[in-house]
């Protein structure tokens, strides 16, 4: 339960830290407005509730399923763009997200301590 405090918090804080970084914000912005999306147009023409419309975006971006699938055509055929467009996006917002853990372990381990990081990977 411990190791799992200190990975939260280790990503948290690279979660803070990542802020800084504009590629990151707008990502981060992009990716916000992909589930947004995906959620009104779920909502709107598959008949969800708002919750279950989020979470079936949010398992299918992160690759991970679920039992939830589109009824209509339409429906279908949206999920098909959703995916590629958005795996992509998901992709690229861990990818910065991860490079700031690893600057946060790496600084940590130069200075001899566990205090987190306080530049971004690219200081």
């Amino acid at each position: 339960m411990f190791s799992f405090i200190v990975t939260s918090k280790r990503l948290l804080t690279a979660f803070f830290h990542a802020f800084k970084d504009k590629e990151f914000q707008g990502l981060f912005f992009i990716l916000a407005v992909t589930l947004l999306s995906g959620t009104i147009f779920y909502r709107g023409v598959e008949g969800w509730r708002t919750i279950d419309a989020l979470y079936f975006c949010v398992t299918t971006l992160t690759t991970v399923g679920s039992s939830l699938e589109p009824a209509t055509d339409f429906g279908k055929a949206f999920t098909i763009v959703y995916v590629f467009a958005g795996i992509g996006i998901m992709l690229g917002f861990i990818r910065i997200l991860a490079s700031h853990v690893r600057f946060g372990r790496s600084r940590r381990k130069a200075k001899g301590d566990d205090a987190p990081a306080a530049d971004g990977p690219d200081a």
